[in-house]
């Protein structure tokens, strides 16, 4: 008897009224899929330096030219003359 009364309040749904059926799969895929990508993130920012400067932008080749003439003078090979000269004529 308590079999049939069970069995009559079955409205044919199924397991958790329906909501547990075909498309479920989808949403474990995409909570998996969610939680790998937060991890990644955490790790690159984890990761990552905030006080890393990344190198200048030199949007002018004059200041290229003004760097080779300062190594050029620290390593001796050009005299204080031709530092001043060579700088006078980028400008």
């Amino acid at each position: 008897m308590l079999a049939n009364e069970i069995l009559s309040q079955n409205d044919g749904w199924g397991h958790m009224d329906g909501w547990g059926g075909g498309w479920m799969w989808l949403w474990g895929v995409a909570m998996m899929t969610l939680f790998v990508v937060f991890i990644v993130w955490l790790v690159r920012a984890a990761g990552t330096d905030s006080t890393e400067v990344p190198g200048p932008v030199r949007s002018d080749p004059d200041d290229r030219a003004r760097e080779i003439l300062g190594e050029r003078f620290a390593k001796g090979e050009l005299s204080p003359e031709e530092y001043r000269e060579r700088v006078s004529e980028l400008q």
